[in-house]
């Protein structure tokens, strides 16, 4: 049989990837002076058969580039000084993450030593727990109402439940008899539905301290700078709760929680409108957002409005700012005060 006819034969017969690679390999052994598409030509491999053929030699280190700027030519290296390089670069990759472990570990033990004793608060100062149950949660504000003893601090997202507002009403009537300061922020967009108009009353009737915000951060719970109900994932009302005791934490929460309280406006009066830069409380509360890195999707569910709304608004508040580009709009915003509620800056 001709050489030809046998090249052939083996081309035909390498059906696989491996079966290939291997022929082209064994041909580039005999034939040293031919370059890699020589022998290719003489399996008649298609181009997808090449470049894998091409890969998997490479990636086995059992071809490399005889001159750089010519890939064609490879020098065939033989199987064992192949394998051989393979396990020294292994080697070196193990030694490397040998050593990664070894400094996570010794950082882990300072973290474990004194550097963690030094800054941890006393056991009994903080205690912070994950609630997945809802009927533990309405148990555990249900035994507030009797427990606290100075004020209740409360946000809302949305709307409150229709079954759940004669229990709310009966919770505001036990702290207004023991003299609790009870404060609640509501989403403005609550004021459109007409039995959450109707509650906000009743609760003003009580006494609770009401106030409306375009956009209310996360459904929370504070009391006495001791007691904290939060979700875990602020997006997502159904998420877990976080339970936390101390004001160690509390306090942190409770400084969130007044910011946005003076940010917001009186129930019953009209809000502020925006100073001098044209903006609507909705469209400043996109921006803040915006500039927070916060995605549209998030903006949207915060606002309680759709993407294309967020999208509307965005653009007015480009348009208002003269910013060809959100990222514009950003860094004008902040240049004139507009994220920090300080007012613009002087102009040089």
């Amino acid at each position: 049989m001709s050489r030809n006819a046998a090249v052939t034969r083996a081309g035909s017969d390498a059906r696989t990837g491996t079966d290939q690679a291997l022929a082209v390999y064994q041909e580039l052994r005999a034939r040293p002076e031919a370059g890699f598409d020589e022998v290719a030509d003489r399996f008649e491999l298609s181009a997808d058969e090449r470049e894998r053929c091409r890969c998997e030699l490479a990636s086995l280190g059992l071809t490399a580039p005889r001159d750089p700027s010519d890939p064609a030519v490879p020098t065939v290296v033989d199987p064992d000084v192949a394998l051989l390089r393979l396990l020294r670069r292994e080697r070196d990759r193990l030694q490397d993450r040998l050593a990664a472990t070894s400094r996570a570990h010794t950082a882990l033990e300072a973290l474990a030593g004194p550097f963690l004793r030094a800054g941890a608060a006393p056991r009994s100062e903080v205690e912070v727990e994950i609630v997945t149950d809802p009927q533990r949660v309405l148990r555990e504000l249900s035994d507030l109402t009797e427990t606290v003893r100075t004020a209740v601090h409360v946000m809302h997202t949305g709307s409150v439940r229709r079954e759940d507002m004669a229990a709310e009403l009966e919770r505001d009537r036990s702290r207004a008899a023991r003299g609790v300061r009870v404060r609640a922020m509501y989403s403005r967009r609550v004021g459109t539905v007409p039995e959450m108009t109707q509650h906000l009353e009743d609760r003003a009737a009580l006494g609770v301290e009401l106030r409306l915000s375009p956009v209310v951060p996360m459904n929370m719970v504070l009391a006495d700078e001791n007691f904290a109900l939060l979700p875990t994932d602020p997006h997502d009302p159904d998420s877990p709760t976080i339970l936390a005791r101390g004001p160690g934490l509390v306090r942190s929460y409770l400084a969130l929680y007044e910011y946005c309280w003076q940010a917001a406006s009186r129930y019953g009066e009209e809000p502020a409108k925006a100073g001098g830069d044209g903006l609507s409380d909705q469209q400043r509360a996109a921006l803040h957002m915006l500039a927070s890195g916060i995605k549209d999707e998030q903006i949207a569910r915060s606002l309680g409005v759709s993407l294309r709304t967020v999208s509307r608004l965005l653009s007015e508040v480009m348009q208002e700012l003269g910013a060809a580009s959100r990222f514009e709009a950003g860094v004008k915003a902040a240049r004139l005060g507009l994220l920090d509620g300080e007012g613009p800056e002087p102009v040089a």
